[in-house]
């Protein structure tokens, strides 16, 4: 259904004409005034521009219900306008802005613009369309609201695009753009067609099942099940239990037959993480299945067969531990057929923009917040602490972040305390009204503020030598902090 101009029949200024649109279901007419002097567009002119454009267009009233839908808005959707209007506008499109935060509702409460916002929608073909959304409110000649109109354009094409982009930097759920992790995205897809026994070594929270997992979903075992265990959080009665299964009578209580973890992954892969913490007698028993291929339920007399591939993990030094007796060679030397080291957050800062942009992403997705991203306070808090406990102490982190941000952007007060204290203040220094030396002055600044103050890697980032660097900072009048970015804690 289109807006059509009509002539209005109450009064009116000289030169001032009223678009109506008439809706046969509610029998209202919604009124606006066109100007048609002064080098002005027609409604004739108006409707056609809106018509015309790429971005889909829609109008609703007090009780949301649509009353215009451009020709944009039809092919976005894929719903006709005679559908449309009249409907309330969640039921045509089915947002997750709709549920928590819709912007037209805002605009319609607020009487205020909104513009930029993403969301998606559902197409008549049930598929997720990415979107930007503006509103505005919708005012009759008198400056009366009487609805609000949206203008939302499809950035799916933009979307791909990231994804591409972002392609470079991503393996399953790890995300980096660090040199040592791009080696070891480079390797996975080779070691997960392989089938070989995999040992990941990394100290907690640097993404050992993460790694664990794409290895899983880049295999020919892909599509059977991903089962992973705790070695350290369980005795060795139980965790042989959980995985090997047990018969009826087994032990007290065992009334029935339990099918272990590896009964239930059959096909699929075991991922074993702390397999430093089991005793030499579990050790024992892993060792026969890697060998043999078959383990043993408890309580049962007869084998059975196992066609799993086995991947560990572990935060210990397993050789040192081999030398010391702690660990069974003979079993070190069985899961250790490719062998992967991941590297701690603190070796690789590079990655925090990353990481902290992707956990924003997943959180909104989780908890139905818009939280755009992070001040660059906050971020400069997260790039001088030392995270001791790697990427998931980071992820914690921003996880307690959206607690207390309500939207917007995260900032040094939705932190967790003592974050804030480690912010090194920007260094003094005097420009004299030299444009040059500003430049040059923001420049070594930012290169500092990026590599935490270490004077060495801001050297190596600026392409110049180190005690070219010092002699700039010297000349420049630039004071740098007392502790510099290579102490593990600054």
């Amino acid at each position: 259904m289109l807006l059509h101009p009509v002539r209005a029949k109450n009064q009116h200024e000289p030169g001032e004409q009223v678009v109506r649109e008439i809706n046969p279901a509610h029998e209202y007419q919604i009124t606006m005034p066109i100007l048609l002097k002064n080098n002005k567009l027609d409604p004739d002119t108006t409707w056609i521009i809106l018509e015309s454009i790429s971005d889909g267009v829609f109008t609703v009233d007090h009780n949301w219900e649509i009353t215009s839908f451009n020709r944009a808005a039809e092919e976005i959707t894929g719903i006709p306008r005679e559908e449309a209007i009249g409907r309330h506008c969640w039921e045509v499109f089915r947002s997750n802005m709709c549920e928590h935060d819709c912007a037209l509702k805002r605009t319609m409460e607020e009487n205020q613009s909104f513009v930029s916002t993403s969301s998606y929608i559902i197409n008549s073909q049930k598929k997720q369309i990415p979107i930007t959304v503006s509103t505005s409110p919708l005012k009759n000649k008198n400056g009366e609201m009487i609805g609000g109109v949206e203008t939302f354009r499809d950035i799916s094409l933009v979307e791909e695009l990231r994804k591409k982009l972002h392609a470079g930097f991503q393996m399953g759920d790890m995300v980096s753009s660090s040199p040592a992790m791009k080696k070891i995205f480079s390797i996975l897809p080779p070691v997960a067609e392989s089938g070989s026994t995999v040992l990941l070594e990394g100290e907690t929270g640097t993404g050992k099942e993460l790694a664990a997992r794409a290895i899983h979903s880049l295999s020919a075992r892909r599509k059977k099940p991903f089962i992973a265990i705790n070695c350290g959080a369980l005795p060795d009665t139980l965790l042989e239990s959980e995985l090997f299964g047990y018969k009826a009578g087994a032990f007290t209580n065992a009334a029935k037959d339990k099918p272990g973890h590896f009964a239930m992954a059959e096909g699929g892969t075991i991922f074993l993480d702390e397999i430093g913490d089991t005793s030499p007698a579990f050790q024992v028993r892993l060792l026969r299945v890697l060998e043999e291929r078959e383990y043993q339920p408890l309580g049962s007399v007869k084998k059975e067969k196992a066609d799993i591939r086995i991947i560990t993990a572990t935060n210990q030094d397993l050789s040192l531990m081999v030398e010391t007796g702690a660990f069974r060679r003979d079993l070190f030397y069985r899961i250790n057929v490719v062998r992967l080291l991941l590297p701690p957050l603190r070796e690789r800062m590079e990655d925090i923009p990353l990481l902290v942009a992707h956990f924003i992403n997943k959180q909104n997705s989780l908890r139905g917040k818009r939280i755009r991203g992070i001040d660059q306070e906050a971020l400069s808090a997260l790039m001088v602490y030392s995270f001791p406990g790697n990427i998931r102490e980071l992820e914690n982190i921003i996880e307690y972040a959206f607690v207390l941000c309500p939207e917007g952007d995260i900032r040094l007060q939705h932190l967790p305390g003592g974050l804030s204290e480690r912010v090194f203040s920007a260094p003094e220094c005097k420009a004299d009204g030299n444009p040059m030396k500003s430049a040059e002055i923001k420049i070594i600044t930012d290169a500092l503020a990026r590599n935490r103050y270490n004077r060495k890697a801001a050297a190596d980032d600026l392409g110049m030598h180190k005690s070219t660097l010092f002699r700039k900072i010297h000349k420049l009048g630039i004071l740098l902090p007392k502790m510099d970015g290579r102490s593990p804690r600054t």
